[in-house]
């Protein structure tokens, strides 16, 4: 037995995908011209799902600051913490989330997949219980199969139904960890974070969300849903990346806890990964401030993400979510949204495609994620894109139909 011959299965529904049009996993983007543009293909393409919510990779502070950092500081930091020490910049970072979030604690990770794992594994022990959303995030799943803690799933978005996991667990385990998003990544829809506190709150929990997508976007100053929902103070440990709203590569975690730096001597993916590059500090930071001086890039994004909204609900899709600045459209079958993915690219709109084994409830889907740096006038040509591909497939539902 060859050591592949276990995914002859995803080899056989990627070579089914490829025979419907080019391969949606491993688009190749030529050049990048902004931050709502690309050339794909030798053909100019809007990005309307690049994550890239307030725009900030082209925004040229950020831009000189990691310029500057390069040419002082070199490329990168060539270990760990742990091992190689801590740069300045690291700790002048961590320091700037904490009074973003005016919390008391902040660290910093390589990647927002790593700020999962090191902080789900680190905080939760082997006589501890995890309770994790049915819709979490692939990392917040990780997280828990790194922790030698036991994992215990709840429905999506189901207070009451945490609420009775709780109940049921109310002699197990020393520590119970609650895990849940803010914005989910693939549906746009947001969770009740204060029905959750108040179940935390009464079964003595603790809760951690993961802002990753909603970081800079929800809330009066940008922290996120919980800020959004006024539960800010209730919530023991946020968890988010640099790779949306900030436009970098990395993630960081926050908290009130006053021993929440010991996360630094017992979490794994923290001790033994290199740390985050002097660049990649210096754009964040500039990023950071950039989000607290511009508010104005929050009232963009949301109007941008009411217009598409609006226009691809008024031309008859079927939105998985109520307004946010990640819309999933929900496509029949599998087929038909390889179909949809290439009619769009070779029109020159660039979405996510996201198909079961990856999508909740086994569903396929169209994912769009607007961005503040969007024009009015190319969420209109995407609009426009968007009504050929609803005649097509008005069309083709007919002909299946006779």
């Amino acid at each position: 037995m060859d050591i592949f011959d276990k995914y002859a299965g995803i080899e056989q529904r990627h070579r089914a995908l490829l025979s419907i049009g080019g391969d949606p996993f491993a688009v190749r983007v030529d050049r990048i011209i902004s931050a709502t543009e690309a050339m794909i293909g030798g053909r100019r393409t809007i990005l309307v799902g690049t994550n890239n919510y307030l725009g900030l990779t082209f925004d040229p502070a950020c831009i000189e600051a990691g310029r500057e950092v390069l040419a002082t500081d070199g490329t990168g930091t060539t270990g760990s913490r742990v091992a190689n020490g801590t740069y300045g910049r690291h700790t002048d970072l961590e320091a700037a989330f904490a009074r973003f979030f005016d919390r008391q604690k902040a660290i910093v990770f390589t990647t927002g997949y790593q700020a999962n794992l090191a902080t789900i594994c680190g905080l939760a022990g082997p006589d501890d219980v995890i309770l994790a959303d049915a819709d979490s995030h692939a990392s917040i799943w990780d997280g828990c199969k790194l922790s030698p803690a036991e994992t215990v799933v709840f429905r999506h978005n189901d207070p009451d139904h945490l609420d009775k996991r709780l109940t049921r667990l109310a002699d197990k385990g020393q520590c119970k960890l609650v895990v849940v998003e803010g914005l989910y990544s693939m549906l746009g829809d947001t969770a009740p974070i204060k029905e959750f506190v108040e179940v935390k709150k009464k079964h003595g929990a603790f809760l951690l969300v993961d802002e990753a997508h909603s970081f800079g976007v929800f809330g009066d100053k940008g922290r996120g849903v919980a800020e959004a929902q006024g539960v800010e103070a209730d919530v023991d440990f946020v968890v988010g990346t640099f790779s949306k709203s900030l436009g970098g590569s990395g993630g960081f975690a926050v908290s009130d806890h006053p021993k929440f730096d010991l996360l630094r001597l017992a979490s794994r993916p923290y001790m033994f990964t290199a740390s985050p590059s002097p660049a990649t500090m210096a754009t964040v930071s500039e990023a950071l401030r950039q989000i607290e001086a511009r508010p104005e890039l929050r009232t963009r994004i949301w109007a941008n993400a009411e217009q598409l909204h609006t226009g691809l609900r008024d031309l008859g899709f079927t939105l998985l979510a109520p307004l946010s600045p990640v819309i999933a459209i929900r496509m029949p079958d599998e087929a038909t949204a390889v179909m949809a993915w290439n009619r769009l690219i070779e029109a020159g709109v660039y979405v996510n495609l996201a198909l079961p084994g990856g999508t909740p409830g086994g569903v396929c889907l169209l994912r769009c994620s607007v961005s503040a740096a969007h024009e009015p006038a190319q969420i209109a040509t995407v609009l426009g894109c968007f009504a050929e591909l609803a005649s097509e497939l008005d069309r083709l539902k007919g002909q299946n139909a006779a």
